[in-house]
């Protein structure tokens, strides 16, 4: 009787997971329907040529905001980076202290704070400072984003790399910060790349913390001190506003930023599968 009601049991629970798996996919099938079919059919050159036009006249593009999103995300990936892998470095090299602890739990706490909270912080601390928004702000805040993502990455990957491997380091006189850097980081790197990957498809994604911070911009704007376009704040913009020509720019910068977060992904998840196994 027991054996019955638990295979019943059973039963039930696989058809709920197997229920909830094809609902998600049909959403996410959905989604991507539309996203594909509105967005090729409003795609054209000279969306990656032309700068936005103003409301009412036909054409522009979104070049400046294409240029504005990469601009974006190499400030952050010039600050996230470090700060992210030698965090991770540190906790799990150094783990055997309170500091580490703490960098661990900053870490997963920064990971589960809302990002527009993080807009609000740097628009405090940097906006007001300097009086404008500016492209400076912006990769800043998305830096913030990035930092726990590559430092749980980095943590991850180096958990893995065998104490038997520093030891052999060790052996042979290298000193510990000379094994981090030719042995434990390179045989870990796979991992860290799959997480610096990752980071930047989030960061691409995001369109809060821009709002309080990099702002946009219609021109052509290159200038750190200065407010500049992103896809995401473009697209925030001509989806809500009431003209057919913005809305049409808004689905085809969408499909745009798709395809650039996908191939993001692709891009990890061929350096997850290259992990060094030992």
């Amino acid at each position: 009787m027991n054996y019955r009601i638990r295979k019943i049991y059973s039963e039930i629970m696989l058809g709920l997971c197997v229920f909830s798996f094809i609902l998600g996919v049909f959403f996410l099938f959905w989604i991507l329907g539309d996203l594909f079919i509105k967005g090729l059919s409003s795609l054209n050159l000279s969306l990656f040529i032309e700068l936005p036009k103003p409301p009412g006249i036909p054409g522009g593009g979104v070049a400046n905001a294409i240029v504005g999103t990469l601009l974006l995300s190499i400030i952050a990936g010039i600050i996230g980076i470090p700060i992210g892998i030698l965090a991770g470095v540190y906790i799990v090299e150094y783990g055997n202290n309170r500091l580490a602890w703490w960098t661990r739990f900053i870490s997963e706490v920064l990971s589960g704070i809302p990002t527009i909270i993080i807009g609000v912080f740097v628009y405090i601390l940097i906006v007001i400072s300097m009086k404008r928004f500016s492209a400076l702000a912006g990769g800043v805040a998305l830096s913030i984003i990035m930092i726990p993502i590559i430092t749980k990455a980095t943590e991850e990957s180096l958990k893995m790399v065998p104490n038997s491997v520093r030891e052999a380091s060790y052996a042979l006189g290298a000193p510990k910060w000379r094994t981090i850097i030719k042995v434990v980081l390179p045989s870990g790197s796979s991992g860290i790349v799959t997480g610096i990957m990752s980071a930047f498809a989030r960061i691409m994604g995001e369109t809060a913390p821009l709002l309080f911070t990099s702002l946009n911009s219609s021109f052509w704007s290159l200038r750190l001190d200065q407010p500049i376009a992103s896809l995401t704040v473009t697209i925030y913009n001509y989806a809500t506003s009431p003209y057919k020509e913005w809305q049409n720019i808004a689905w085809a910068s969408s499909f745009i930023l798709a395809m650039i977060v996908l191939l993001l992904n692709i891009l990890a998840k061929y350096y997850a599968r290259r992990k060094t196994h030992f």
